[in-house]
């Protein structure tokens, strides 16, 4: 079987956009190949965290991942700090990377022109190498991204080109991984916002529905989501954005697709198909909430988490043990 690797932050509990973008993906994907989804709490200190809220929120995102359906004898899944592979190969890559690709990531880019370069960290520079890292130390051939995730993927494939041809000596001491970008539900549109991404960091608590929220939050979200002034319902992105996203969102969470549910919702108007929206979000997040709560309070999720780790640890050491005797650092014994 090929490898997948995947990782979300614990900067938050995720919304439905992560689930139908991501999440939901992982549990189909997890049967067809060797899978690894990991907690990339590494990758959340780039910006201040609350320590016990930080750790909180990676327990309930390796819940959630458990909830939504992934499978601990399919799939290796595991909290990255507790594998420390991650940060020792991530040095590596640093080593072998140029500050000018790592100045031309979107995200410093941005970010060190609106707050000035002497105001953003320096992991926020550095937090691309250990993406590369985490991809790398699994031999992954696929990673699933969205859009907006493919120039890591560029990146994380020019490295393991670049480390191949300087230390393989004719070996492929890497694998070069190729994207994989779902075709349905691959960007969920802000409810607010229509033309904005769903962000779980949005200052308008009205713009995401978390996968956590209560039943009535979600009713009430979903009745506030921005439409237009026609009462049509129809499926056009250009001229009509939020209830093209709305669409997207329940063939998600129904099963039915796009034409079917324009069809059976072309004359009822806004109201009845917001109400049948936002029944059927909850009909997938209440069980997937319940078992989330039984395991944030049993001891199953450690045990979990513990087994994960352990198989982490011992593929991404031989990556990492690979990739330190081909710049030559340790000792060789005699």
């Amino acid at each position: 079987m090929k490898t997948i690797f995947s990782g979300i932050q614990p900067s938050g509990t995720p919304t439905i956009g992560n689930y139908i973008g991501a999440m939901k993906h992982f549990v189909e994907l997890q049967s067809q190949y060797d899978s690894y989804f990991c907690i990339v709490d590494e990758h959340a200190i780039t910006v201040p965290q609350e320590r016990l809220k930080l750790r909180q929120q990676t327990r309930s995102l390796a819940a959630l991942y458990l909830a939504v359906g992934l499978d601990p004898s399919k799939a290796t899944i595991f909290i990255q700090s507790e594998v420390s592979a991650h940060a020792e190969a991530a040095w590596i890559v640093q080593c072998n990377s140029s500050i000018g690709e790592l100045e031309r990531m979107t995200q410093f880019k941005d970010k060190s022109a609106k707050q000035g370069k002497s105001q953003v960290s320096a992991g926020l520079l550095t937090y691309p190498p250990l993406m590369v890292a985490d991809i790398i130390l699994y031999q992954t051939d696929v990673v699933p991204v969205g859009e907006d995730q493919k120039q890591h993927l560029e990146l994380t494939r020019d490295f393991a080109q670049r480390f191949n041809s300087r230390y393989g000596n004719g070996n492929q001491l890497l694998t070069i991984p190729e994207v994989y970008i779902p075709k349905e539900g691959g960007r969920i549109m802000s409810l607010q916002e229509p033309t904005k991404k769903m962000s779980k960091s949005d200052s308008s608590k009205k713009a995401f529905i978390s996968m956590l929220d209560e039943p009535n939050v979600i009713r009430k979200k979903i009745r506030s989501a921005v439409t237009d002034s026609s009462g049509i319902i129809e499926y056009d992105e250009t001229e009509k954005p939020a209830i093209s996203n709305l669409l997207t969102i329940f063939s998600a969470f129904s099963g039915e697709s796009v034409d079917a549910l324009v069809e059976r919702y072309r004359a009822t108007g806004y109201a009845v198909f917001k109400n049948d929206l936002a029944e059927a979000i909850i009909q997938v997040l209440e069980p997937i909430q319940k078992r989330h709560d039984e395991l944030m309070n049993s001891s199953e999720l450690d045990d979990i988490l513990d087994e994960g780790a352990e198989k982490a640890r011992r593929s991404a050491n031989k990556t990492l043990k690979k990739m330190q005797n081909a710049v030559g650092l340790g000792r060789k014994r005699r």
